[in-house]
């Protein structure tokens, strides 16, 4: 595999969008609110009881992650309700979820080359 070029390197506005998608989900709470919503559809009330939270903060952290674009909304009757619809979101939260274990360390790596440019020992 051949070095990147400078053109196959991320924009900077890539990199500042990236880098504010992660900030937006390193809050515990909010990376647990985009998961449950990854999985299923809720409306604030149900995701505040599934969490352990109020409900005003599960509101605070909806209005965030939809103003990212990271979750949406539908009207249902008087209830919004909640989901993560995005291709992209969904497969970064499974993603980092099969990459940590359920006590918090590392997950084994699958057998496969760590670095695309290191060979298979």
């Amino acid at each position: 595999m051949s070095e990147p070029t400078p053109t196959d390197e991320p924009t900077r506005p890539q990199l500042q969008s990236a880098a504010a998608t992660f900030a937006l989900l390193s809050a515990p709470t909010r990376l647990h609110v985009v998961w449950l919503l990854a999985r299923h559809e809720y409306d604030v009330g149900t995701l505040a009881e599934r969490i352990g939270t109020t409900v005003a903060a599960v509101s605070q952290h909806l209005a965030k992650l939809r103003l990212a674009g990271l979750v949406a909304a539908r009207r249902e009757g008087r209830r919004q309700i909640y989901a993560v619809e995005d291709p992209h979101v969904l497969t970064l939260v499974e993603q980092i979820f099969e990459h940590i274990a359920p006590d918090g360390s590392l997950a084994p790596d699958p057998p496969m080359p760590r670095h695309p440019t290191r060979p298979t020992p």
